[in-house]
């Protein structure tokens, strides 16, 4: 179990949260989260990237000159790869490149990436209403309070999408939004900085706790 010192929206400490999560042992941790990583970002590919073959593309159906007397080298299409205009040895074509893993694995794998990044957390108060309208500077000031910089990657967790907290961070290139229920693998370990609201921790600790 870890403890988590929960920050007001003035930076003063406001209570404590706990967060204990089943992880993967220390021998096969990096190994898990290696493999749930490779799973997303392979997924996330379309497949869609595809070229012609020689035979696919238009034309081509004439011999362009007679096989010998010419002094010109034998060619039996003007489609072939070594002309302009010809088809793609070996090009890419519509392929899947997503990759299967259990779905307890994966779970696994999510909760020993985010028991890891303990460290770099910070627990905050529900600040939506601090908001009195949508403006960019006020989370920038809310961020150096609570001790991170303007320049780290932040992934910022809320328990669900607020209007004001949304249109207050979504100008910020360095800052992610995402809810506690679209926890995922890539974003947890591309950040720099954890920004974690109490609701969205306990959230985490009621769906990954187990």
């Amino acid at each position: 179990m870890v403890e988590c010192i929960i920050k007001d929206w003035q930076g003063n400490e406001a209570g404590n949260a706990s967060l204990e999560l089943k992880t993967a042992k220390p021998e096969n941790a990096s190994h898990i989260v290696h493999r749930a990583l490779v799973r997303q970002m392979h997924n996330a590919r379309q497949g869609t990237l595809s070229t012609k073959t020689r035979a696919e593309v238009r034309g081509g159906g004439r011999k362009p000159w007679r096989q010998k007397g010419t002094g010109r080298a034998r060619a039996g299409s003007s489609r072939s790869p070594l002309w302009k205009g010809g088809g793609v040895t070996f090009g890419p074509k519509p392929r899947d490149f997503s990759v299967k893993m259990n779905r307890k694995e994966r779970r696994l794998a999510l909760c020993t990436a985010f028991q890891s990044r303990v460290e770099d957390m910070v627990v905050v108060q529900d600040f939506a209403d601090q908001l009195s309208r949508p403006k960019t500077k006020d989370m920038v000031e809310a961020l150096n309070r609570w001790g991170v910089s303007a320049t780290e990657k932040v992934l910022l967790i809320v328990a669900e999408h607020q209007d004001m907290v949304t249109l207050s961070a979504r100008n910020l290139s360095q800052l992610t939004l995402i809810s506690a229920n679209n926890l995922n693998i890539y974003d947890l370990l591309a950040a720099d900085r954890l920004v974690v609201t109490a609701t969205a921790l306990e959230k985490v600790q009621e769906v990954y706790g187990g």
